[in-house]
């Protein structure tokens, strides 16, 4: 859990007690860049409707009015706070009832420090993934988001590499498993070279190699069997451009001798021509494979690899930077989602800790995937596999201490089902509520399939 962020963020104490109140003042001074204070509901409402705050912390017994009542009153969805409720009385109905109204988190009086700040902590994380997502939003709207999403130090350090490389017009090589995002990063070069012509795409490995040089190059008519007419090549096709060769590795020997011509000679020769042809196209390769180990093996030219490692972009595994995972999701959910016409999907914390928690051997290309199956088929990750949600946090009562008050009550109501096998109403008598509130109950939780038994 992160405990700093950089924010400007504002937050509003609302509590009767001095002491607590100048306690979480001067707790939270470091984490806000505006704290303000307020000892009853009244004053509170005449501060906030004269500024926005991002988070509430709110005691629930004040003396002119409920904290919880207030917050259900208020009815701005535009100016929608987060909310963290306090109280000294220990009473489930009045915990369930605060969880209800939208709190993101209940503490019991006294707390110590530090469960005020893991609580305030989620709120801020929670806070700023709505930042992301909304600028996300209107990014794809007006069709300018970024092809390079994440914000780990070894992405950022791809992104610099691109924005200084990308106005030459040097070779780039670049390296990363399948899934990385190889082809993303050679549009990213494009896209910021300033190059007028197109940028084509080129699968080595998908072209048959007695195919590939008619295709690469063009070819004469009569040139080989079937050639009525002649024909350019894909590198005609990317004249004031980029050419991307992807797979490169791939390439036969054959054809890797008359790339290694091309980039000496910045010239073509198509099939059956004795002549070649002057080109202006922004050489850039990809391989999932390492092409220095391919040498050594003689599977790939040496002197090729020389020519083409001039610049060269490694691109981590997913695995390696699991920290860009959320945002990679809640780019892949609207971009899913804003296709297919459906309205915007939430990803729980835990489901967001399952996608953290897998390997992704197919890397983005696969969390792509995953994320598409689960929108479509309306299930969560952790159907998929079997992982283990909870960090390992110190346990009371058979439950983590910084579970919210909402997944508690979740759990216990799932566990009760669960003893009775499915049957929901011998449940809800146990639970002491009715079976109408039961499935009131599971219809918010969306993201739980209840068992069922005929009753």
């Amino acid at each position: 859990m992160k405990t700093s962020f950089p924010t400007g963020m504002s937050v509003l104490i609302v509590d009767d007690e001095p002491g607590m109140r100048s306690f979480l003042n001067k707790a939270l001074s470091k984490k806000f860049a505006l704290v303000d204070t307020a000892s009853t509901i009244t004053q509170a409402e005449q501060m906030r409707s004269q500024g926005h705050y991002d988070l509430l912390i709110v005691d629930i017994r004040l003396p002119d009015r409920s904290g919880i009542e207030w917050h259900e009153a208020l009815d701005d969805p535009d100016r929608q706070s987060d909310i963290i409720f306090m109280t000294g009385y220990a009473d489930m109905d009045v915990a369930i009832k605060a969880l209800r109204a939208g709190a993101s988190d209940f503490i019991m009086k006294p707390f110590h420090l530090e469960q005020m700040m893991t609580a305030v902590d989620r709120c801020i994380e929670r806070r700023l993934l709505k930042r992301e997502n909304f600028m996300l939003k209107r990014e794809l709207s007006h069709g300018k988001a970024s092809s390079i999403i994440g914000r780990s130090d070894a992405m950022v350090e791809v992104k610099q590499v691109i924005e200084r490389v990308a106005p030459t017009n040097a070779v780039v090589l670049i390296e990363g498993e399948s899934g990385t995002g190889k082809e993303l990063v050679a549009r990213q070069l494009h896209h910021l070279s300033g190059r007028s012509g197109p940028f084509v795409p080129v699968n080595c490995g998908a072209i048959a190699p007695e195919l590939l040089g008619s295709e690469l190059f063009g070819h004469t008519a009569g040139s080989f069997t079937g050639a009525k007419s002649s024909r350019e090549g894909l590198f005609s096709f990317a004249s004031g451009g980029t050419i991307f060769l992807d797979e490169i590795g791939e390439m036969p020997m054959n054809m890797q001798t008359a790339l290694l011509r091309v980039l000496e000679q910045r010239a073509i020769r198509p099939v059956g021509s004795e002549k070649e042809v002057a080109i202006d196209v922004r050489i850039v390769a990809a391989t999932n494979r390492t092409l220095q180990e391919e040498v050594e093996a003689g599977h790939f030219r040496r002197d090729l690899f020389y020519r083409l490692n001039v610049l060269n972009i490694l691109i981590p595994p997913l695995r390696a930077r699991s920290e860009d995972i959320v945002e990679l999701t809640h780019y892949f959910t609207m971009q899913i989602t804003k296709e297919m016409g459906m309205k915007e999907v939430i990803w729980s914390h835990e489901d967001l800790q399952v996608l953290q928690q897998h390997e992704w051997p197919g890397n983005i290309r696969e969390l792509r995937n995953m994320i598409e199956r689960c929108i479509l088929l309306g299930k969560p990750p952790a159907e998929y596999w079997k992982v283990d949600t909870k960090e390992s946090v110190p346990e009371t009562s058979g439950y983590p201490l910084d579970w919210p008050l909402k997944e508690v009550e979740k759990q216990h109501v799932m566990q009760v089902v669960t003893a009775h096998d499915g049957n929901k109403s011998a449940a809800a008598r146990d639970l002491g509520v009715s079976r109408k509130t039961l499935d009131r109950k599971f219809k918010e939780w969306a993201d739980v399939t209840a068992p069922e038994q005929e009753e």
